[in-house]
């Protein structure tokens, strides 16, 4: 018997495979369950327009992240803090911090977490990657400058 899957079913598939099981496993599990009901075709071209819809959603996604990506590619963000007298700054400057600077000097924000760098700890230029979207990255600089006293 053919069936859909309403949720992922370990050892048979995942959420809205069409796949083949025999009857019984059919009836008396995915059934009472609610993990699964009959394929019949309109129910299969449900599923189908419900597939190509989420792809057309996932590649307007994909092109405004490229967008946005290749808007802040060799960008500059300007950072100003407290340091010594070699250079060394007090404390560090976070992913948090770049994050802050970048939605104030660019306009676009982005969560701490899809920013890639370590924390900086020296004024001058520091190379970073900005994930904007799922294999979409964005290098950028850091520039960090001593305060003014």
């Amino acid at each position: 018997m053919k069936v859909i899957l309403l949720c992922d079913v370990k050892g048979s598939g995942k959420k809205d495979d069409v796949i083949n099981v025999s009857d019984g496993y059919a009836r008396n599990y995915l059934f009472p369950r609610k993990w699964a009901v009959e394929a019949t075709p309109g129910a299969v071209k449900e599923i189908e327009r419900k597939r190509a819809n989420e792809e057309k959603l996932e590649r307007e996604r994909r092109a405004a992240a490229e967008e946005v990506a290749k808007n802040l590619k060799g960008k500059v963000i300007n950072i100003q803090a407290k340091c010594g007298a070699q250079g060394r700054i007090y404390g560090s400057i976070t992913s948090q911090e770049v994050a802050a600077a970048l939605k104030e000097q660019h306009g676009v924000e982005i969560d701490k977490r899809k920013i890639e760098c370590d924390p900086i700890r020296q004024t001058g230029d520091v190379d970073i990657n900005v994930i904007v979207y799922t294999g979409i990255k964005a290098p950028m600089k850091v520039h960090v400058e001593a305060a003014a006293k």
